[in-house]
Protein backbone atom coordinates (compact mmCIF):
# COMPACT_ATOMS: atom_id res chain seq x y z
CA UNK A 1 0.00 0.00 0.00
CA UNK A 2 2.86 2.39 0.79
CA UNK A 3 4.38 1.81 -2.64
CA UNK A 4 1.04 2.52 -4.31
CA UNK A 5 0.62 5.75 -2.35
CA UNK A 6 4.10 6.82 -3.45
CA UNK A 7 3.19 6.28 -7.11
CA UNK A 8 -0.12 8.13 -6.73
CA UNK A 9 1.60 11.07 -5.05
CA UNK A 10 4.31 11.21 -7.72
CA UNK A 11 1.72 11.30 -10.52
CA UNK A 12 -0.37 13.90 -8.69
CA UNK A 13 2.61 16.22 -8.14
CA UNK A 14 3.77 15.80 -11.76
CA UNK A 15 0.33 16.67 -13.06
CA UNK A 16 -0.39 19.57 -10.70
CA UNK A 17 3.10 21.05 -10.62
CA UNK A 18 3.40 21.46 -6.86
CA UNK A 19 3.40 19.51 -3.60
CA UNK A 20 0.87 21.92 -2.12
CA UNK A 21 -1.68 21.35 -4.90
CA UNK A 22 -1.24 17.57 -4.71
CA UNK A 23 -1.59 17.65 -0.93
CA UNK A 24 -4.72 19.81 -1.14
CA UNK A 25 -6.31 17.40 -3.64
CA UNK A 26 -5.70 14.47 -1.28
CA UNK A 27 -6.50 16.34 1.91
CA UNK A 28 -3.12 15.80 3.59
CA UNK A 29 -0.19 18.00 4.60
CA UNK A 30 2.43 18.83 1.91
CA UNK A 31 5.08 17.30 4.17
CA UNK A 32 3.41 13.89 3.78
CA UNK A 33 3.56 14.16 -0.01
CA UNK A 34 7.20 15.20 0.24
CA UNK A 35 8.09 12.20 2.40
CA UNK A 36 6.42 9.83 -0.07
CA UNK A 37 8.43 11.30 -2.93
CA UNK A 38 11.65 11.07 -0.97
CA UNK A 39 10.93 7.43 -0.13
CA UNK A 40 10.10 6.64 -3.77
CA UNK A 41 13.32 8.22 -5.10
CA UNK A 42 15.38 6.48 -2.41
CA UNK A 43 13.79 3.11 -3.21
CA UNK A 44 14.39 3.54 -6.98
CA UNK A 45 17.82 5.09 -6.61
CA UNK A 46 17.09 7.86 -9.12
CA UNK A 47 16.01 11.49 -9.02
CA UNK A 48 12.50 11.85 -10.46
CA UNK A 49 11.76 15.51 -9.71
CA UNK A 50 13.81 18.67 -9.41
CA UNK A 51 12.19 20.71 -6.64
CA UNK A 52 12.89 24.40 -6.06
CA UNK A 53 10.98 27.04 -4.14
CA UNK A 54 9.41 28.28 -7.38
CA UNK A 55 8.65 25.18 -9.45
CA UNK A 56 8.86 21.42 -9.84
CA UNK A 57 10.17 19.83 -13.03
CA UNK A 58 10.55 16.23 -14.12
CA UNK A 59 13.96 14.73 -14.77
CA UNK A 60 14.47 12.57 -17.87
CA UNK A 61 13.99 9.47 -15.72
CA UNK A 62 10.95 11.05 -14.10
CA UNK A 63 9.27 11.69 -17.45
CA UNK A 64 9.72 8.08 -18.52
CA UNK A 65 8.58 6.77 -15.13
CA UNK A 66 5.49 9.03 -15.18
CA UNK A 67 4.16 7.37 -18.32
CA UNK A 68 4.55 3.91 -16.76
CA UNK A 69 2.92 5.02 -13.51
CA UNK A 70 -0.06 6.50 -15.33
CA UNK A 71 -0.60 3.28 -17.23
CA UNK A 72 -0.30 1.15 -14.08
CA UNK A 73 -2.76 3.29 -12.12
CA UNK A 74 -5.20 3.35 -15.04
CA UNK A 75 -5.02 -0.44 -15.38
CA UNK A 76 -5.64 -0.80 -11.65
CA UNK A 77 -8.64 1.53 -11.80
CA UNK A 78 -10.03 -0.44 -14.74
CA UNK A 79 -9.57 -3.72 -12.88
CA UNK A 80 -11.35 -2.35 -9.82
CA UNK A 81 -14.18 -0.97 -11.95
CA UNK A 82 -14.68 -4.24 -13.81
CA UNK A 83 -15.07 -6.09 -10.50
CA UNK A 84 -17.06 -3.53 -8.56
CA UNK A 85 -19.35 -2.47 -11.40
CA UNK A 86 -21.11 -5.84 -11.44
CA UNK A 87 -24.52 -5.29 -12.90
CA UNK A 88 -24.33 -1.50 -12.65
CA UNK A 89 -25.05 0.24 -15.94
CA UNK A 90 -22.91 3.01 -17.33
CA UNK A 91 -24.60 6.39 -17.13
CA UNK A 92 -23.91 10.10 -17.31
CA UNK A 93 -22.57 12.37 -20.02
CA UNK A 94 -19.52 11.43 -22.11
CA UNK A 95 -17.59 14.25 -23.81
CA UNK A 96 -15.26 13.12 -26.61
CA UNK A 97 -12.96 15.03 -28.95
CA UNK A 98 -11.20 13.82 -32.11
CA UNK A 99 -9.45 15.27 -35.21
CA UNK A 100 -11.96 16.48 -37.78
CA UNK A 101 -11.15 14.20 -40.72
CA UNK A 102 -10.49 11.06 -38.70
CA UNK A 103 -13.42 11.81 -36.41
CA UNK A 104 -15.93 12.16 -39.23
CA UNK A 105 -14.87 8.87 -40.75
CA UNK A 106 -13.96 6.63 -37.82
CA UNK A 107 -15.38 8.08 -34.60
CA UNK A 108 -18.74 9.64 -35.44
CA UNK A 109 -20.22 6.42 -36.97
CA UNK A 110 -19.35 4.51 -33.78
CA UNK A 111 -21.07 6.90 -31.37
CA UNK A 112 -24.66 5.79 -32.16
CA UNK A 113 -23.56 2.15 -31.93
CA UNK A 114 -22.08 2.81 -28.49
CA UNK A 115 -25.27 4.57 -27.43
CA UNK A 116 -27.32 1.59 -28.62
CA UNK A 117 -25.42 -0.59 -26.13
CA UNK A 118 -25.42 1.95 -23.29
CA UNK A 119 -28.70 3.77 -23.46
CA UNK A 120 -28.23 5.69 -20.20
CA UNK A 121 -25.10 7.45 -21.51
CA UNK A 122 -25.42 10.70 -23.45
CA UNK A 123 -22.56 11.75 -25.73
CA UNK A 124 -21.12 15.02 -27.04
CA UNK A 125 -18.60 14.70 -29.88
CA UNK A 126 -16.26 17.58 -30.68
CA UNK A 127 -14.38 17.41 -33.99
CA UNK A 128 -11.45 19.80 -34.19
CA UNK A 129 -7.90 19.75 -35.52
CA UNK A 130 -6.61 21.91 -32.67
CA UNK A 131 -5.11 20.20 -29.62
CA UNK A 132 -7.92 20.36 -27.08
CA UNK A 133 -7.08 20.82 -23.38
CA UNK A 134 -9.01 17.86 -21.98
CA UNK A 135 -8.93 18.78 -18.31
CA UNK A 136 -9.31 22.51 -18.88
CA UNK A 137 -12.25 22.15 -21.26
CA UNK A 138 -14.00 19.31 -19.47
CA UNK A 139 -13.51 16.45 -21.95
CA UNK A 140 -13.47 12.84 -20.80
CA UNK A 141 -11.52 11.35 -23.70
CA UNK A 142 -9.65 12.36 -26.85
CA UNK A 143 -8.84 10.25 -29.89
CA UNK A 144 -5.58 11.36 -31.51
CA UNK A 145 -3.54 10.13 -34.45
CA UNK A 146 0.26 10.26 -34.71
CA UNK A 147 3.16 10.75 -32.35
CA UNK A 148 2.10 12.14 -29.00
CA UNK A 149 3.83 15.09 -27.33
CA UNK A 150 4.95 14.78 -23.72
CA UNK A 151 1.83 15.03 -21.61
CA UNK A 152 0.39 14.32 -18.19
CA UNK A 153 -2.53 12.59 -19.93
CA UNK A 154 -2.89 8.82 -19.85
CA UNK A 155 -2.71 7.23 -23.32
CA UNK A 156 -4.00 3.89 -24.59
CA UNK A 157 -2.83 2.74 -28.02
CA UNK A 158 -5.87 1.64 -30.02
CA UNK A 159 -4.30 0.73 -33.38
CA UNK A 160 -1.31 1.29 -35.64
CA UNK A 161 -1.41 3.89 -38.37
CA UNK A 162 0.90 4.01 -41.38
CA UNK A 163 1.28 6.44 -44.23
CA UNK A 164 1.49 5.18 -47.80
CA UNK A 165 1.93 6.60 -51.27
CA UNK A 166 -1.18 5.87 -53.33
CA UNK A 167 -2.47 6.55 -56.84
CA UNK A 168 -5.25 5.31 -59.09
CA UNK A 169 -4.70 2.46 -61.57
CA UNK A 170 -5.51 4.91 -64.37
CA UNK A 171 -2.84 7.39 -63.28
CA UNK A 172 -0.24 4.60 -63.03
CA UNK A 173 -1.19 3.32 -66.49
CA UNK A 174 -0.52 6.80 -67.89
CA UNK A 175 2.56 7.77 -65.90
CA UNK A 176 4.18 4.52 -64.76
CA UNK A 177 4.75 3.13 -61.26
CA UNK A 178 7.56 4.60 -59.10
CA UNK A 179 10.02 1.94 -57.92
CA UNK A 180 11.93 4.09 -55.40
CA UNK A 181 11.17 7.32 -53.51
CA UNK A 182 13.55 9.15 -55.87
CA UNK A 183 11.20 8.31 -58.77
CA UNK A 184 8.57 10.61 -57.27
CA UNK A 185 10.46 13.54 -58.79
CA UNK A 186 9.03 12.44 -62.16
CA UNK A 187 5.43 12.29 -60.90
CA UNK A 188 2.65 14.72 -60.05
CA UNK A 189 2.64 14.64 -56.24
CA UNK A 190 -0.35 16.00 -54.36
CA UNK A 191 1.02 17.75 -51.29
CA UNK A 192 -0.16 19.72 -48.32
CA UNK A 193 0.35 23.48 -48.56
CA UNK A 194 3.33 24.96 -46.79
CA UNK A 195 1.05 26.49 -44.15
CA UNK A 196 -0.33 23.07 -43.16
CA UNK A 197 0.97 20.94 -40.30
CA UNK A 198 2.83 18.31 -42.37
CA UNK A 199 6.06 20.31 -42.42
CA UNK A 200 8.67 17.54 -42.49
CA UNK A 201 7.55 16.06 -45.79
CA UNK A 202 6.92 12.46 -46.80
CA UNK A 203 8.75 9.85 -44.70
CA UNK A 204 10.40 6.73 -46.14
CA UNK A 205 12.53 4.01 -44.58
CA UNK A 206 15.52 3.25 -46.76
CA UNK A 207 17.12 -0.23 -47.15
CA UNK A 208 19.66 0.49 -44.40
CA UNK A 209 16.87 1.37 -41.95
CA UNK A 210 17.35 5.14 -42.06
CA UNK A 211 14.15 7.18 -42.23
CA UNK A 212 14.41 10.07 -44.69
CA UNK A 213 11.95 12.89 -45.39
CA UNK A 214 11.31 14.11 -48.92
CA UNK A 215 9.36 17.15 -50.05
CA UNK A 216 8.14 16.18 -53.51
CA UNK A 217 6.59 18.80 -55.73
CA UNK A 218 3.68 18.85 -58.10
CA UNK A 219 1.18 21.09 -59.85
CA UNK A 220 -1.44 20.85 -57.07
CA UNK A 221 -1.30 21.39 -53.33
CA UNK A 222 -3.95 22.06 -50.71
CA UNK A 223 -4.19 22.73 -46.98
CA UNK A 224 -7.01 20.17 -46.61
CA UNK A 225 -6.17 16.45 -46.56
CA UNK A 226 -9.64 15.40 -47.72
CA UNK A 227 -9.23 17.47 -50.88
CA UNK A 228 -5.89 15.73 -51.59
CA UNK A 229 -7.64 12.39 -51.13
CA UNK A 230 -10.38 13.42 -53.58
CA UNK A 231 -7.84 14.66 -56.14
CA UNK A 232 -5.95 11.39 -55.84
CA UNK A 233 -9.14 9.37 -56.41
CA UNK A 234 -9.81 11.50 -59.48
CA UNK A 235 -6.44 10.44 -60.94
CA UNK A 236 -4.59 13.75 -60.61
CA UNK A 237 -1.43 12.34 -59.02
CA UNK A 238 0.31 10.50 -56.20
CA UNK A 239 -0.68 11.25 -52.60
CA UNK A 240 0.87 10.29 -49.25
CA UNK A 241 -2.05 9.41 -47.01
CA UNK A 242 -2.77 7.56 -43.79
CA UNK A 243 -4.01 3.99 -43.93
CA UNK A 244 -7.11 5.00 -41.95
CA UNK A 245 -8.06 7.19 -44.90
CA UNK A 246 -7.20 4.97 -47.89
CA UNK A 247 -7.42 1.36 -46.64
CA UNK A 248 -10.96 0.92 -47.98
CA UNK A 249 -10.00 2.44 -51.36
CA UNK A 250 -7.03 0.07 -51.65
CA UNK A 251 -9.16 -2.94 -50.74
CA UNK A 252 -11.75 -1.91 -53.34
CA UNK A 253 -9.14 -1.36 -56.07
CA UNK A 254 -9.81 2.36 -56.39
CA UNK A 255 -6.26 3.13 -55.24
CA UNK A 256 -2.97 1.23 -55.45
CA UNK A 257 -0.42 1.27 -52.61
CA UNK A 258 3.04 2.31 -53.84
CA UNK A 259 6.57 1.99 -52.46
CA UNK A 260 5.43 -0.33 -49.67
CA UNK A 261 8.99 -1.63 -49.20
CA UNK A 262 9.94 1.93 -48.21
CA UNK A 263 7.02 2.60 -45.85
CA UNK A 264 8.08 4.42 -42.68
CA UNK A 265 7.45 2.78 -39.29
CA UNK A 266 3.86 3.14 -38.10
CA UNK A 267 2.76 5.66 -35.53
CA UNK A 268 -0.37 5.12 -33.47
CA UNK A 269 -4.02 5.92 -32.93
CA UNK A 270 -4.57 6.67 -29.26
CA UNK A 271 -7.26 7.30 -26.70
CA UNK A 272 -6.18 9.91 -24.12
CA UNK A 273 -7.82 10.83 -20.87
CA UNK A 274 -6.87 12.78 -17.73
CA UNK A 275 -5.56 10.62 -14.93
CA UNK A 276 -8.30 9.59 -12.52
CA UNK A 277 -8.02 6.95 -9.86
CA UNK A 278 -11.62 5.91 -10.44
CA UNK A 279 -12.13 6.17 -14.18
CA UNK A 280 -15.87 6.56 -14.89
CA UNK A 281 -17.37 3.36 -16.23
CA UNK A 282 -18.71 5.16 -19.32
CA UNK A 283 -15.16 6.26 -20.26
CA UNK A 284 -13.67 2.81 -19.72
CA UNK A 285 -16.43 1.19 -21.80
CA UNK A 286 -15.94 3.74 -24.60
CA UNK A 287 -12.21 3.03 -24.77
CA UNK A 288 -12.85 -0.74 -24.79
CA UNK A 289 -15.44 -0.20 -27.53
CA UNK A 290 -12.90 1.66 -29.69
CA UNK A 291 -10.23 -0.99 -29.09
CA UNK A 292 -12.63 -3.71 -30.17
CA UNK A 293 -13.58 -2.02 -33.44
CA UNK A 294 -10.17 -0.59 -34.30
CA UNK A 295 -8.59 -3.98 -33.71
CA UNK A 296 -10.57 -5.55 -36.55
CA UNK A 297 -8.92 -5.44 -39.99
CA UNK A 298 -12.29 -5.30 -41.73
CA UNK A 299 -13.18 -2.09 -39.88
CA UNK A 300 -10.54 -0.11 -41.76
CA UNK A 301 -11.53 -1.68 -45.09
CA UNK A 302 -15.01 -0.26 -44.87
Amino acid sequence: MAHLKQLESFVSVAQRGSLTAAAHAEGVAPAIIGRRLDALEERLGVKLLVRTTRRITLTHEGSAFLEDCQRILADLANAEASVSAGGVKASGHLRITAPAGFGRRHVAPLVPRFRAQHGEVTVSLNLSDRVVDLAGEGFDCAVRVGDLPDSALVSVRLADNRRLCVATPDYLARRGTPATPADLARHDCLTLSSDASQTRGWAFRMPGGEVVHLRPGGPLDCSDGQVLHDWCLAGHGVAWRSTWEVEADIAAGRLVALLEDFAAPPNGIYALFPHARHLPLRVRLWIDFLKHHYGRVEFWRG
